[in-house]
C-alpha cells in the first residue's frame, strides 16, 4: 500500500488517535504496513475518492509518523492520527498562539482582535484560529495584514469551505499560511465536529488568548481543551454590562491570565519583543495621540463621555449636557471618522486606533 493511500485510510478510520497509530506502526516496521495489516476493512471508493481529490487540489496528508507532524500537537493526547494541509507544512511546526472569541463580537472587540494578531504577528508568532465569521476573521486577518504567517484549522473537509463567505480569507490563508483538518473531503461542518476541530487550535498553540466570549461560547471549550493540554490560557477582560466580556471573566476566575497588552501574552510566553514592534506601536501611540488632538473640543467631551463601555444617545446627552440631537449628530461624524462603531440597541461605542 502507498504512503498516500495508507494516510487517506488512516484519516476515515473512526476512533484513531496518533498513539495508537504510533504502537501500531513501531510493530509493523512501517505505517504502510501498519495499516494494511490493522486496517483491512475500510470504505474503497471513499479512499479513491479521496485520493483524486488530494492528486487535482494539491492538498498534502501528514501522518504523525511524519516529522513534519506539528510537535506541539504530537505531544497532546487524542491527537489526530493525520492532517489534510493545503499551503506551507512547515508552518504547523513554528510557534504558535491561538486567537478565538465570538462569532458576533463588539466593534472594539474585532478591532482588538486584529490589532493583537497584528503585533504578535510581526513579533515572529503564527496565528492560529478557526476561520470562523468574527473575532477569527479578524485574527487572521490582522496576521496578514502584518506580512505574517496564520493557520485556519477546519471543521470540515478541505473541498469545501466554511463559512463560505470566508473563502477569499481561506485563499490568502493558503498562500500565507496553512489551512488544516483532520476530516477527510467531503465532510460536511457538523456540529459535532467543532469541539475536535477546538482541540487541535489548542494542541498547535503555545497559548490561547481569548478575545471576547459569551458564558456559553465555544471558544471555553478551546479554552478548556488548552488547560488539559498543559498550554497557557489568556483573556481580554471587558465591560461588566457586556454579555460577551462574561466568557472571559469567568476565564479570568478560573485561572486564565488577564492580558491589557499584547506584550503581557509575549512576557508570559518568554517570547523577546522585536525591536521593529517597539518602534511601530510607539508610532502608533504617537499617530492616536496628534489624532486625538486634531478633534475639536465638543468632540472630545463626548468622546470622555462614552468612555470605554458602549452607550446610548440619551445616556450621552445626559452625561455631556449636550441636546439628543447634537449627540446624534457627532455620533454620525465620529463613525464615519473609524471613531465610534453603533452597537445593538442603539448603543455607541469607542473604536481603538487600528
Amino acid at each position: 500500500m502507498e504512503l498516500t493511500t495508507a494516510c487517506a485510510v488512516l484519516a476515515r478510520t473512526p476512533g484513531l488517535t496518533a498513539e495508537r497509530v504510533h504502537e501500531i506502526t513501531s510493530e509493523a516496521g512501517s505505517l504502510e504496513l501498519a495499516v494494511a495489516r490493522h486496517i483491512r476493512a475500510f470504505d474503497e471508493p471513499a479512499v479513491e475518492a479521496d485520493l483524486q481529490w488530494i492528486a487535482t487540489s494539491g492538498a498534502q496528508l501528514v501522518p504523525c509518523t511524519s516529522p513534519a507532524y506539528p510537535p506541539m500537537l504530537a505531544r497532546t493526547a487524542g491527537a489526530p492520527p493525520v492532517l489534510y494541509v493545503l499551503g506551507d507544512v512547515e508552518v504547523l511546526s513554528m510557534p504558535q498562539l491561538a486567537m478565538v472569541g465570538s462569532r458576533n463580537p463588539t466593534a472594539g472587540g474585532r478591532s482588538t482582535a486584529k490589532d493583537f494578531a497584528t503585533f504578535f504577528a510581526r513579533s515572529g508568532l503564527t496565528i492560529t484560529s478557526g476561520l470562523a465569521i468574527g473575532i477569527d476573521t479578524a485574527c487572521h486577518e490582522g496576521a496578514l495584514a502584518a506580512d505574517g504567517l496564520t493557520i485556519a484549522v477546519c471543521g470540515c473537509g478541505l473541498d469545501r469551505i466554511y463559512p463560505p463567505q470566508n473563502a477569499a480569507l481561506a485563499a490568502r490563508i493558503r498562500e500565507q499560511g496553512a489551512i488544516v483538518s483532520e476530516f477527510p473531503p467531503r465532510s460536511p461542518p457538523l456540529r459535532a465536529y467543532f469541539p475536535q476541530r477546538n482541540r487541535i487550535i489548542s494542541g498547535l498553540s503555545l497559548g490561547v488568548l481569548v478575545v471576547e466570549a459569551a458564558r456559553q461560547s465555544g471558544s471555553l471549550i478551546t479554552a478548556r481543551l488548552a488547560t488539559e493540554q498543559g498550554r497557557e490560557v489568556f483573556a481580554i477582560p471587558g465591560s461588566i454590562h457586556s454579555p460577551l466580556s462574561r466568557g472571559c471573566h469567568k476565564l479570568i476566575r478560573e485561572g486564565a491570565k488577564l492580558v491589557e497588552e499584547a506584550v503581557d501574552v509575549l512576557s508570559e510566553l518568554a517570547i523577546p519583543l522585536r525591536e521593529q514592534i517597539l518602534t511601530s506601536a510607539s508610532a502608533k501611540l504617537a499617530d492616536a495621540s496628534s489624532a486625538a488632538s486634531a478633534l475639536d473640543m465638543p468632540y472630545k467631551i463626548l468622546l470622555d463621555a462614552l468612555g470605554f463601555e458602549s452607550a446610548g444617545i440619551d445616556a450621552l446627552a445626559e452625561r455631556t449636557g449636550f441636546p439628543g440631537e447634537s449627540v446624534a449628530s457627532m455620533l454620525l461624524i465620529l463613525e464615519l471618522e473609524g471613531r465610534v462603531a453603533p452597537h445593538p440597541g442603539g448603543r455607541y461605542g469607542r473604536v481603538h486606533p487600528g
